[in-house]
């Protein structure tokens, strides 16, 4: 088992796009510093792991399709720099469906990639920009989480909450000098979705 770091999509890999959605890879843009956070990441032996709401595709404003070509797409850049997500895992369901068993603050996505990438929850991390994203991570047993500060109050506590990506590295970096540890146990080999 390796611990991961779980990672919201819109507003912490991409700039937010407000209120709306990213709806083709033309409007998708890396928030500065995140790349190089991903592959420090996998450099020290995490699992990467993209768990986001899309209701774009249930709203019918894009196609399933399209939802996975933005991902291929945006996995292709990451992979030319050694920092592509281990999987990626994104609720399409409507805000009010009542069927839905996937979207935040449900922790189903986080425990489905433990369970198809065995990885160690209690030694993981989730890094994201609303209250759903850090009560996702206790509802799912992630005891350690980074909150993105956004245009949202902040309502749910999370461990540690930076003012905007950029400040991700610096901070993820100071670990080595603060005693915490933030080498991955496991050094196992990394699955490509």
């Amino acid at each position: 088992m390796r611990p991961a770091f779980f990672f919201d999509r819109d507003g912490v890999v991409n700039r937010s796009p407000g209120a709306g959605y990213v709806l083709r890879w033309k409007d998708f843009h890396f928030n500065e510093g995140i790349i190089e956070t991903l592959a420090l990441l996998r450099s020290r032996g995490f699992a990467l792991v993209l768990v986001t709401s899309q209701q774009g595709v249930g709203k019918g404003l894009m196609t399933q399709a399209t939802l996975d070509e933005i991902h291929a797409l945006m996995q292709g850049e990451l992979a030319r720099h050694g920092a592509a997500f281990d999987a990626i895992y994104a609720c399409t369901c409507l805000a009010d469906d009542a069927h839905c068993t996937c979207r935040k603050p449900s922790p189903e996505m986080i425990l489905r990639a433990a369970a198809e990438h065995d990885l160690d929850l209690t030694k993981s991390w989730l890094v994201g920009d609303h209250d759903r994203d850090i009560q996702m991570a206790h509802h799912a047993g992630v005891p350690h989480t980074i909150r993105i500060r956004g245009d949202e109050p902040l309502q749910v506590t999370a461990d540690r909450v930076l003012d905007n990506v950029r400040d991700l590295l610096p901070f993820i970096m100071s670990f080595k000098n603060s005693g915490i540890n933030l080498d991955a146990s496991s050094k196992a080999k990394t699955r490509r979705p």
